[in-house]
């Protein structure tokens, strides 16, 4: 009997073992896109020079990077994205991202180039926290939300800072809306607001011929404002929209009148 007992307990202790193993052994893919939350500028240009992903034992892996210089965010909007950089790395607990810029900081305000100063994320890093284990073999596709406007801070001396704020979201966290706006001359910028406080959530400035997108929104509900420049004398509309992930909602076709 004794005999059994020990046979049966180093079965078990070699099927725990097979069975722990398997959450780590192999490999997974990662690749991470860059993609924009507008602002008011002409351009917004960030020199990015290094990309890495943090484990959970310290360990940083370098990603591959498509290109190592200037992106230009304010290219990247309306659901415009780019990749960034992808690597193959051993399945496992993530934490964290570590992107490493350079000293080639720009915004463009009235045809004037201004250098972002970027001191923090020039010299450690900045670190995006992403909470994620990676399964062997799984293919995993995440976008950074780099928002321009958020991230621009204009000193009193009239210089610029650089303070990146940026969100991370993948396929399996992206909610979305896409739609129209007409006419153009009312400058709109559409607006996702919180459904009770009212907060400016996200924004997106529609292209020429009305076409505007938001990316990468929690589920839930909130209201969208179509918020026309006031000048033009255009009114504003507000609605309620209910965001679901794995959906786009389609808003169809929105005709501020005056």
């Amino acid at each position: 009997m004794k005999n059994i007992f020990l046979a049966l307990s180093a079965m078990l202790l070699a099927f725990t073992s097979c069975q722990n193993d398997s959450s780590t052994d192999g490999n997974a893919t990662l690749k991470v896109h860059l993609t924009d939350a507008p602002g008011q500028y002409e351009k917004v240009e960030v020199d990015i020079q290094k990309l890495e992903l943090g484990k959970s034992d310290a360990a940083w892996t370098t990603l591959n990077l498509a290109k190592a210089g200037i992106y230009n965010l304010l290219d990247l909007n309306n659901g415009v994205d780019v990749l960034l950089g992808e690597t193959v790395l051993p399945a496992g607990a993530v934490t964290q991202l570590r992107m490493i810029l350079g000293s080639e900081n720009y915004v463009t305000v009235d045809g004037v180039r201004h250098p972002l100063a970027t001191p923090s994320a020039q010299q450690s890093g900045l670190k995006l926290n992403w909470m994620e284990t990676l399964q062997p073999d799984g293919a995993y596709e995440i976008w950074l939300d780099f928002d321009a406007d958020k991230s621009v801070v204009k000193q009193g001396n009239g210089s610029y800072l650089l303070k990146p704020v940026i969100r991370i979201f993948s396929k399996l966290t992206d909610g979305q809306i896409k739609g129209y706006v007409a006419p153009a001359e009312a400058q709109t910028t559409v607006k996702l607001l919180n459904a009770t406080t009212n907060e400016v959530l996200m924004t997106a400035i529609p292209e020429a011929n009305g076409y505007f997108m938001l990316r990468g929104i929690p589920e839930g509900s909130y209201k969208l404002m179509y918020d026309a420049l006031e000048s033009t004398k255009y009114i504003d509309v507000t609605k309620d929209v209910t965001v679901t992930y794995g959906k786009v909602l389609d808003l169809g076709t929105a005709t501020l009148v005056k």
